[in-house]
């Protein structure tokens, strides 16, 4: 008779019992030890010693056998008859430790394990000679945990879970899985019903619609330590970034990772990008979301491969030269039942008041940053980016929506914090701590903001009460310029603040020119059919936009197709309109771009000083024609570039301009250039200044120079 109460032997029996390896497995009793086992329907169990020693085990109540043994087995199998099936024998899941040990857990609760992927999800172990896979998640509020899949016919009473106490940790070892297996965790909540969910540590997942998780191992050997080396020792801010967005599977569709490596490269090198920015990769059920609503933030989407196809992407890039950066969502995620919302019953990830844990507008929950482990997935979750495959840098995303507790929220429709104020003070530490241990972890990489609204300090250092961004999006730039080129060159002159108006506070921050995919969309159309006049002058502004973009302080970021002037909007369900490439003014364009590219980096000033107030410089005055726009900008050895926009649709000849010095200064770019489409209006590659600078040039219609001088 065992020495286990019938009601605990009830609930193991039903995989339901927070504590299964306190009655399975094996476990002192007097002067000898018992074996238990779960084995329902068996006609017999065996437990069969490593030494070869038998020992016979007899059913006690509800599937649950019993042993005795006179010394403890190190090791031993179960060997299960059945009367109408075949024998089964295996290693006994609940004779082995937990995978976690104590620092693991006190990390955890302190919210402080900066590697938290290597001990939560599902992971292929190596124990003493056993292959299995480990499985770990953190469900503090759950009765019983198990993990039902593949490996058990989806019913997980087989595998039950053991409760690690306060971290609020399940955790299981299953010897003999392999990769590839599926899963998900069977979670009895504290109202009395079985919830299954897809693991939120789990780094692959099955291919949407279906939801199941799938255990994954690395066998992916990186061949970017030239590049890794490098990227440490410097600052994207003092670099040229020169960012092409893209959304992977409408760039090309039917591409995978590794399909795309050799496509996406030599588009890149054609067109002179120093980054390539993704659309999340994160897996998503709904492709129409664009990735921006995730279900699992530790596993690249499956729709374009494997976690190690990505991995060899990345690779392949950074080999070419190409900085890697991938969107990261930590704002919200989607109320989807396989995933994390109420994800042990009750509110856990999200913020349990609806007030602060749900965004209406787009229908999703808000992450609980004031909790630590909550806070530690995110964390962590960044970081794992960054090790696990190489990105250079994260684009977080609807970054004014974590700072504000009133982001689209009508008085009387959100608490204010503890001071009585507006601001969101857990997100604010949260984005302080991921910015400032990141940047401790992987010194060359970039956080970026998509961070819209006058906030102070998004990127001034943490040390500083700053939010620690590397880099912000220029938001307001990007709206007001779109606003003024949407205008008819007859009436430009009466708008030019909205073009200088970004002078005054280009160098509050560390920012990037965007524009985005966000700009593509909704009816707004495209950078091209934005442009007013007809097809040769829309296409003469697109040139002079960009040149004018690259031109002025800040680094770019572009999306696919405006690069080429697609005439229709994006859409994530179709690819882009490449047989537009077939028609010589849109591969003028497209060179262009390449020129862009190319001219930008070989001269630093105009990347070097971005964020340098000094090393900017406004040329003439805009009261003698508020159709030009001039500046300079130089860099730490005093070379000196001066870009020279003339936005009305005319030619100007002998326009008067005071350079920064005398002496001679290379036409190095001309937006209306023959080659590129244009009508070749220029200074036949050069402008003479007298010895106080002025200079009389000839400025293209719908043109932009850039003018080098070196020191």
């Amino acid at each position: 008779m065992s020495t286990v109460p019938d009601n605990i032997l009830d609930a193991v029996a039903a995989g339901a019992y927070h504590a299964p390896h306190d009655v399975l497995g094996v476990h002192e009793r007097g002067e000898g030890w018992v074996i238990r086992a779960r084995r329902p329907m068996a006609a017999t169990v065996t437990a069969i010693a490593a030494d070869g020693a038998e020992i016979p085990l007899h059913h006690v109540r509800g599937g649950i056998w019993e042993g005795a043994a006179a010394s403890r087995p190190d090791a031993y199998e179960l060997v299960a008859t059945y009367t109408d099936g075949p024998d089964y024998r295996a290693d006994d899941p609940y004779r082995h430790l937990p995978s976690l040990g104590e620092m693991d857990q006190h990390l955890i609760r302190e919210g402080r394990h900066e590697e938290l992927w290597r001990v939560l999800g599902s992971h292929v172990r190596h124990y003493a000679g056993v292959e299995g896979v480990s499985f770990a998640v953190w469900a503090p509020d759950a009765r019983a945990v198990r993990v039902a899949g593949d490996l058990n016919g989806w019913d997980g009473s087989a595998h039950a879970m053991r409760s690690l106490g306060s971290s609020g940790v399940w955790e299981l070892f299953v010897p003999g899985l392999r990769a590839g297996t599926s899963y998900k965790y069977e979670i009895l909540t504290p109202y009395d019903g079985w919830i299954m969910k897809a693991d939120p540590m789990a780094q692959w997942a099955e291919v949407p619609p279906a939801t199941a998780s799938v255990v994954t191992e690395s066998h992916y050997t990186w061949e970017d330590d030239e590049w890794m080396t490098a990227r440490a020792r410097r600052s994207p801010a003092d670099q040229p970034m020169s960012t092409y967005e893209l959304h992977l599977g409408s760039w090309r569709p039917g591409l995978g990772y590794r399909d795309a490596a050799d496509p996406l490269i030599d588009y890149l090198t054609e067109t002179g990008y120093t980054h390539v920015e993704f659309l999340p990769l994160a897996e998503h059920p709904f492709g129409g979301s664009w990735g921006y609503q995730v279900s699992g933030y530790y596993a690249p989407t499956s729709r374009f491969g494997t976690p190690d196809d990505l991995r060899y992407l990345i690779d392949r890039l950074h080999r070419a030269g190409f900085g890697v950066i991938m969107d990261w969502v930590p704002g919200h995620f989607p109320k989807d039942s396989f995933a994390l919302a109420r994800f042990d019953g009750v509110p856990l990830y999200e913020h349990p008041d609806p007030r602060r844990g749900e965004h209406r507008d787009w229908g999703t929950l808000i992450f609980d940053y004031g909790r630590n482990e909550v806070r530690n997935f995110l964390v962590a979750n960044a970081l794992y980016w960054f090790e696990e495959f190489h990105v250079d840098g994260l684009r977080v995303d609807a970054v004014a929506s974590m700072l504000y507790l009133d982001y689209s929220r009508e008085a009387g429709e959100w608490e204010p914090n503890i001071y009585g104020g507006r601001e969101n003070l857990e997100a604010i530490r949260f984005l302080q701590e991921v910015n400032a241990t990141a940047y401790k972890r992987y010194p060359g990489i970039a956080m970026i903001a998509e961070e819209s609204t006058s906030f102070p300090g998004v990127t001034a250092p943490t040390s500083a009460g700053g939010l620690g961004f590397g880099l912000k999006w220029n938001m307001g730039w990007m709206n007001d310029t779109l606003v003024y080129f949407q205008r008819d060159p007859m009436y430009r002159s009466h708008h030019e603040g909205e073009l200088s108006f970004s002078f005054v506070y280009a160098f509050s921050e560390h920012f990037v020119l965007p524009i985005s995919h966000d700009e593509v969309v909704h009816g707004k159309g495209t950078l091209f059919t934005r442009m007013p006049g007809d097809h040769w002058q829309k296409l003469a502004n697109v040139r002079a936009f960009l040149a004018y973009m690259w031109g002025h302080p800040g680094k770019q970021l572009l999306f696919m197709g405006q690069d080429f002037g697609q005439l229709s909007e994006w859409s994530e369900s179709r690819g882009l309109d490449w047989w537009m490439l077939d028609q010589p003014p849109h591969r003028q364009l497209l060179d262009f771009v390449g020129a862009l590219n190319r001219v930008y980096k070989e001269h630093s000033p105009l990347w070097s000083r971005d964020s340098d107030g000094s090393a900017f410089r406004r040329l003439g005055d805009p009261s003698w024609n508020p159709n030009v726009i001039a500046f300079s900008r130089v860099d730490h050895h005093g070379n000196t570039v001066a870009v020279v926009c003339n936005f009305s649709g005319e030619p100007l000849r002998d326009y008067v301009l005071d350079l920064p010095a005398g002496g001679t200064w290379r036409e190095l770019l001309n937006s209306d250039a023959e080659a590129y489409g244009g009508s070749g209006v220029g200074n036949y590659g050069a402008v003479e200044a007298d010895d106080h600078g002025r200079a009389t040039l000839t400025l293209p219609p719908l043109g932009v120079l850039w003018l080098g001088h070196s020191s």
